[in-house]
């Protein structure tokens, strides 16, 4: 697993390409494991600050509540209507909850958005992300994806 500052590292070009997919809605899709084992779906915001991956909220979410009891998640980013569609990006990895004043205050500080007090706030660390797109002729579509074990492999389907 590796931080949202050191994916950009390791693959500049592909994790602006992920982040700009992600800046480009505010709304996102995020994926938890419910205490039962099925999935949940939900509606969040995620933000890039300081090199990681956010996520924050209102106490008593039950989204957080599943993190603290199984930390694996998925975020969407925002997608676009079919006829002016430029890709979407996925990330996964691990929530890890960020309760310390340190912490919070560095969020806090390169925030665009901070919840009202008190609120829910979680660090992302990576271990895959996924960028999906057409190519220029809009014929195939473009699957690029990284695992932090192998980097980038690419899949084109017709």
């Amino acid at each position: 697993m590796v931080t949202w500052a050191e994916f950009e590292r390791r693959e500049p070009a592909f994790a602006a390409a992920v982040a700009a997919r992600f800046e480009a809605h505010k709304h996102k899709t995020m994926a938890t494991i419910r205490a039962d084992g099925g999935p949940r779906i939900c509606g969040t915001e995620a933000e890039f600050v300081d090199g990681d991956l956010w996520l924050g909220g209102m106490t008593g979410n039950r989204r957080f509540a599943d993190l603290r009891r199984d930390p694996r998640v998925a975020i969407h980013s925002g997608s676009d209507d079919p006829d002016v569609w430029s890709g979407d990006a996925r990330v996964g990895g691990t929530a890890i909850e960020v309760t310390d004043e340190a912490g919070q205050a560095r969020f806090r500080a390169g925030a665009g958005e901070v919840p009202p007090e008190p609120f829910e706030l979680f660090r992302i660390v990576l271990t895959e992300a996924v960028l999906v797109r057409l190519d220029d002729a809009r014929e195939n579509l473009l699957i690029d994806t990284w695992r932090v074990d192998r980097g980038v492999t690419s899949t084109v389907r017709r």
